[in-house]
């Protein structure tokens, strides 16, 4: 895929992002109370009600792709300047990080079907991935540089 390709669909991933954040901060709260009415999670020791640790996981799917929407249009507009299969390779890898990780958030948020969280950590380790991937495109030469240089290997 083109950078501008990349930059778009990057934009478009932050555009939902705000629009589930906002659904999540105007709404969705009342929705989880009543889905959720009673029920409670054990986490880190402490019982929670469910409706609030589940609107809690809500937001951290849509703040991971906020995050890695901008992470896609960097790797879009360095695609643009400096095309490199390392920045490639990290798009597709934000990308499926969202799915992946924010999806499968939002899917068990909204359903209750706690074995969409077997999914979560996929995501997460598409975006660790994808930062690596990127660290090695910024270390990677400019192709106008690497065809201008003289071989100083001989």
């Amino acid at each position: 895929m083109t950078g501008s390709r990349w930059t778009s669909l990057g934009a478009i991933f932050c555009l939902f992002s705000v629009a589930f954040g906002a659904f999540a901060a105007h709404g969705l709260d009342k929705v989880f109370v009543e889905k959720y009415a009673g029920r409670t999670k054990e986490v880190g020791g402490q019982t929670l009600p469910m409706a609030a640790k589940f609107l809690n996981d809500f937001k951290t799917g849509a703040e991971y792709q906020m995050y890695h929407g901008l992470a896609l249009i960097a790797v879009g507009l360095i695609l643009e300047r400096r095309p490199s299969r390392a920045a490639s390779i990290a798009a597709w890898l934000f990308a499926a990080g969202i799915v992946l990780f924010s999806g499968s958030l939002y899917v068990l948020t909204l359903t209750g079907v706690t074995k969409w969280g077997a999914v979560t950590p996929l995501g997460g380790l598409a975006f660790l991935a994808g930062w690596f991937f990127l660290s090695l495109a910024a270390l990677g030469k400019p192709a106008a540089v690497v065809s201008r240089s003289p071989d100083l290997t001989h």
